[in-house]
């Protein structure tokens, strides 16, 4: 069962409870059942809720919350009428109990998937998985038939230490990674376009002559300062074209769909030279002005979890992996 972050929420002075006449400090260990109804009823601030999550009467779960702040000694809810409300005490007790509780649901994961089939579990963003990743997972599978392949594709950072993933594949800069990290390959950014879009009646030789086209970006690169590498206008600057405006702009989320407008011929794309290196050499793209290729201070890195790299399965998908990431570096003429 996945544990989940409770709603932000005010809290309360937590009242006490009354304490045993001996006056002694409470030493029991705390029951594992009892903190997840706390971890529920206070995600969800209802016991009801809680629950039916749980798969528990309300009564159940009433008094397991009981039963526990008896043991601790405090309040860890006040009870309204229709909801419930965290005490200061509810709030202290959650913190040390949520990363415990992944920790434990993780790691139960991890045991019951290695108890069977071999598998691999990596995390990594949709763009790099469609367009790098995929293409090339044929080949790995075929190598190795009995071991299962998940992929989890997400934009948000994912925890190796606290889920149930194996590894990860990121884009960073180098400052931003452990000394863990494994770097695959570096990247360039290069205007590209499709072939029967340099057919038109516009030639497209020089850098001058992208005015006469739409350029194709990325939409958001104004979020973050490593997403404002992949901007036309940086490009255009950094080759003396400060005042150059295109036909027009189009404006994408992600580099797959950058990609693709430029396959599709609805303009010049300024490309990761990694995630499109397949379409060029296959010719379904064409690096127009090779010469002025912008270098980056982004890298792709592999990253493996602390529990997972041991196991023969992760072993081999790592040295499978690092041989394709090779190859991408011949491919876009990057050093080795």
């Amino acid at each position: 069962m996945a544990v989940l972050q409770p709603k932000p929420t005010s809290f309360v002075t937590t009242p006490p409870i009354s304490t045993p006449s001996h006056g002694l400090l409470r030493t029991r260990p705390l029951s594992a059942g009892h903190l997840r109804a706390l971890e529920a009823v206070a995600r969800h601030l209802n016991f009801r809720a809680a629950a039916e999550e749980l798969s528990l009467t309300q009564s159940a779960v009433s008094r397991q919350i009981q039963a526990l702040e008896d043991e601790i000694g405090v309040a860890l809810f006040l009870r309204h009428t229709r909801a419930v409300e965290l005490t200061s005490a509810g709030a202290q007790l959650l913190r040390a109990v949520v990363p415990s509780l992944e920790r434990i649901d993780a790691t139960v994961r991890l045991i019951r998937r290695t108890a069977g089939r071999k598998s691999v579990a990596i995390t990594t963003w949709a763009s790099f998985a469609s367009m790098w990743l995929i293409p090339r997972l044929e080949a790995f599978q075929s190598e190795y038939p009995d071991i299962d392949i998940r992929i989890d594709a997400t934009d948000n950072s994912v925890d190796l230490e606290t889920s149930d993933l194996d590894l990860a594949l990121r884009y960073k800069r180098p400052a931003q990674v452990g000394p863990e990290a494994v770097r695959l390959f570096g990247e360039q950014l290069t205007p590209v376009a499709s072939p029967w879009l340099l057919k038109g009646s516009k030639p497209l030789r020089r850098g001058e002559d992208l005015a006469h086209f739409a350029l194709v970006e990325a939409g958001d690169s104004h979020r973050t300062q490593n997403l404002e590498w992949l901007t036309w206008r940086r490009w255009l600057d950094a080759h003396g074209f400060t005042k150059l405006e295109p036909k027009r702009w189009l404006y994408f989320n992600y580099a797959s769909q950058i990609a693709q407008a430029a396959l599709t011929g609805q303009g010049v794309a300024l490309a990761r030279m990694p995630l499109v290196a397949d379409s060029l050499a296959n010719g379904d793209l064409v690096e127009i002005l090779p010469n002025m290729r912008l270098e980056s201070p982004m890298a792709y890195w592999l990253i493996v979890g602390p529990r997972s790299g041991q196991r023969p399965e992760i072993q081999a998908f790592c040295a499978w992996l690092q041989v394709q990431a090779k190859l991408t570096r011949l491919a876009t003429g990057e050093s080795t």
